[in-house]
């Protein structure tokens, strides 16, 4: 776990509860017993499953792809992931699911919200779970099937999903809504 303050790191894993506990506490992460401070660069080279950079734009980029040992990167950031980078780490065999897919939870509810307030008529939590799910199952099968179809990586695949919507639409209704 990295934040602007430090590197932490357990080999048997983070006890996530706990750190959120400690933080809560208004106590700063470098103080956190239940892990060692390693310096900063040496979490790109960390062994771990997923890769999750979820704070700051452009933090994976050519020069430390090298490193990235994850077969899977969930983007929780905006931009975590330079272009040249996603390329790389596709072709290393590395997954990237992109911030478009993998952070569009926020925007998806905030729409929702929109649709409830212009009708006047609002859904429970669960059913805004529901077709939360549901959206975000539906958009990643689009993208996945492009991808795998095109033999492109996700990012490039929420492009083309994205623009032949948008020229779908164009061809349906006109260039004037």
């Amino acid at each position: 776990m990295q934040d602007f303050s430090a590197t932490l790191y357990r080999e048997s894993g983070l006890d996530i509860a706990a750190l959120a506990d400690h933080a809560a506490q208004q106590r700063p992460i470098t103080k956190f017993a239940a892990a060692e401070s390693i310096e900063r660069d040496s979490f790109w080279g960390l062994d771990c499953d997923i890769l999750l950079p979820a704070a700051l734009e452009g933090q994976i980029h050519a020069g430390n792809t090298h490193r990235i040992k994850e077969k899977l990167v969930v983007e929780g950031a905006n931009g975590p992931t330079d272009p040249v980078a996603d390329n790389i780490l596709h072709g290393k065999g590395t997954l990237v699911v992109p911030d478009v897919l993998a952070n569009a939870g926020g925007v998806t509810v905030r729409y929702f919200e929109w649709v409830q307030d212009f009708s006047s008529f609002f859904w429970s939590e669960d059913e805004i779970n529901q077709r939360l799910v549901r959206v975000m199952l539906e958009a990643f099968r689009a993208v996945w099937q492009v991808a795998q179809q095109n033999c492109i990586n996700l990012r490039t695949a929420a492009f083309v999903v994205a623009c032949t919507r948008i020229l779908q639409a164009r061809e349906l209704r006109g260039p004037y809504p």
